[in-house]
């Protein structure tokens, strides 16, 4: 069911940072950085799919994900609900659910033997579908799907997400190009700023991640390894 009331896009920002930080999914290490898919270091990591395993909050933030993208794009505005191969998918279904829409799925690649699809589920031409993907970095990941999604004659022109990173500035410039809008809950600022308030973390270890969301990209090459 469409929830029919909802707090305002600052407060689900913050209700969505302290959840995510209540369950765990919220890791900062300065002394011992993480290595991300592309390779390079970050003090900061964030694991939107522990969200599954907890019920009050998945359901709660699954109300907030579906009025945040009804509320910007329309409340008619999709006809099919399609989630990115492997983390979107269990987003997409109960997004689906609320909006009582038909739900799909997009293979990274297609899977190499059969129909070789990409989309499985019931996707035809003139849909108007919705990404649903738990976060963003850069938005590059998101343009195959999209790709994958239009190849069928379908339209995509939203993708929405629980976390932005929202310190890579070319992202919403990436998609924007490519005819996506992005649609979100919450940012590494809005968790930063929680984590602060809660003091959830020492002040040496929030003040470093902080120098890194200003300057990704200098912190990274100052701590690439080798």
């Amino acid at each position: 069911m469409i929830p029919s009331t909802y707090p305002t896009r600052e407060e689900i920002a913050r209700l969505t940072a302290r959840m995510l930080l209540e369950i765990g999914a919220v890791n900062f290490n300065t002394e011992t950085p993480y290595t991300l898919a592309s390779g390079l270091p970050s003090p900061s990591y964030i694991d939107c799919r522990k969200l599954i395993s907890f019920p009050r909050i998945r359901s709660t933030l699954m109300d907030f994900l579906t009025i945040t993208v009804l509320r910007d794009a329309g409340f008619e505005a999709f006809d099919n609900i399609a989630g990115g191969e492997t983390a979107g998918i269990p987003f997409a279904a109960l997004v689906a659910e609320r909006m009582a829409l038909p739900m799909t799925y997009v293979r990274k690649k297609p899977k190499g033997y059969g129909r070789n699809a990409r989309i499985e589920g019931a996707m035809s031409e003139g849909q108007r579908v919705l990404l649903v993907e738990d976060l963003t970095t850069d938005g590059g990941s998101k343009l195959s799907f999209v790709d994958a999604i239009r190849d069928t004659g379908a339209s995509c022109a939203h993708t929405a997400v629980i976390f932005y990173y929202d310190i890579f500035p070319e992202t919403e410039k990436t998609l924007g190009d490519h005819g996506v809008a992005l649609h979100y809950l919450c940012t590494w600022w809005d968790v930063l700023a929680e984590a602060r308030a809660q003091g959830a973390f020492s002040a040496e270890t929030l003040d470093e991640v902080e120098n890194f969301l200003k300057a990704p990209r200098a912190w990274q090459e100052a701590h690439k390894k080798g």
